[in-house]
């Protein structure tokens, strides 16, 4: 079960507690405490033995961290290998404002966060990073400047193949979700009034509405079966925004990322579940004698 590492800005670096047994223990976890970040009560032993064993795990500790938004198509850091698939529990909303990225203190802008949802499945990629570079990267970028809290969540791969610790199985990735006790957090609000938001404004690191268009576009190349309505009817009403504005799509979108290569096993497939929908349906049966 997927939980919160905490609710509070002044927390939303703190890693769970999980990632840093499966650190000390050499297995799959994180290489971001290096004695910067403050223990939660009770996890003094712990902390001594991250102390002890942190520079050899630096260099070789792994973990994985699930990216749904900029972190599909812009991760920013250095990884090893990239995997499609989902999380199980979530469904994805534009109710996350941004003032540092993609929006001003003025205008704020709308990016990705999860939101709890037990029929809900998210799709996105799950990153494999290796020593503390990238999570003090991610703390940064994620934490500090977009006001998001770290959480744990199970990753279940799209397609899965000996080279992966998957195997067909789904394991703990490290993720990033906003939560309404941030001092960002915009909320809900009609789908039209978000893509007028979303149209309209711009931020150091580009137009809003290169954000989303470049998520709608990771999903419809790389997971073409998938369905996400709320993203997808943002993208519709984002694109009839700028059109009925005269805003070009040159003008938005930016510089070409860099493409990135996911599912390099993808000779060796498996039937995945959920693979073309969103949100599994509810089922009637009905029992008939005859």
């Amino acid at each position: 079960m997927a939980h919160y590492s905490g609710h509070q800005q002044a927390a939303a670096g703190a890693v769970p507690a999980s990632f840093k047994d499966l650190f000390t223990k050499g297995q799959l976890g994180s290489a971001e405490e290096d004695g910067n970040n403050n223990p939660n009560d009770g996890n003094n032993e712990q902390e001594n033995r991250l102390n002890n064993a942190n520079n050899n795990a630096q260099e070789g500790a792994e973990c994985w961290v699930f990216g749904y938004g900029s972190l599909c198509w812009h991760p920013g850091f250095t990884f090893s290998k990239c995997i499609t698939g989902y999380v199980r529990g979530f469904v994805r909303r534009f109710w996350q404002g941004n003032t540092t990225h993609r929006g001003t203190e003025e205008k704020p802008g709308r990016v990705a966060t999860l939101m709890k949802d037990n029929e809900g499945i998210t799709w996105g990629c799950a990153y494999r990073v290796t020593g503390n570079k990238a999570l003090e990267y991610l703390k940064q970028r994620e934490c500090t400047l977009g006001g998001y809290a770290t959480l744990e969540a199970k990753f279940f791969p799209r397609v899965a193949s000996q080279d992966t610790p998957f195997s067909g199985e789904a394991v703990e990735v490290l993720v990033y979700v906003a939560t309404p006790e941030n001092h960002h957090w915009l909320g809900e609000a009609p789908l039209p009034q978000i893509a007028h938001q979303i149209a309209t404004c711009r931020g150091p690191s580009g137009h809003n509405a290169e954000y989303l268009l470049r998520l709608a576009m990771f999903m419809h190349e790389e997971i073409p079966g998938v369905r996400d309505e709320h993203l997808f009817e943002l993208e519709r009403l984002v694109l009839d925004e700028l059109y009925r504005q005269e805003i070009t799509l040159s003008s938005v979108m930016g510089r070409n990322p860099d493409r990135i290569r996911r599912d390099s096993h993808e000779d060796i497939r498996r039937q995945p579940s959920f693979e073309f929908t969103s949100r599994v349906p509810e089922t009637k049966l009905r029992c008939l004698n005859i």
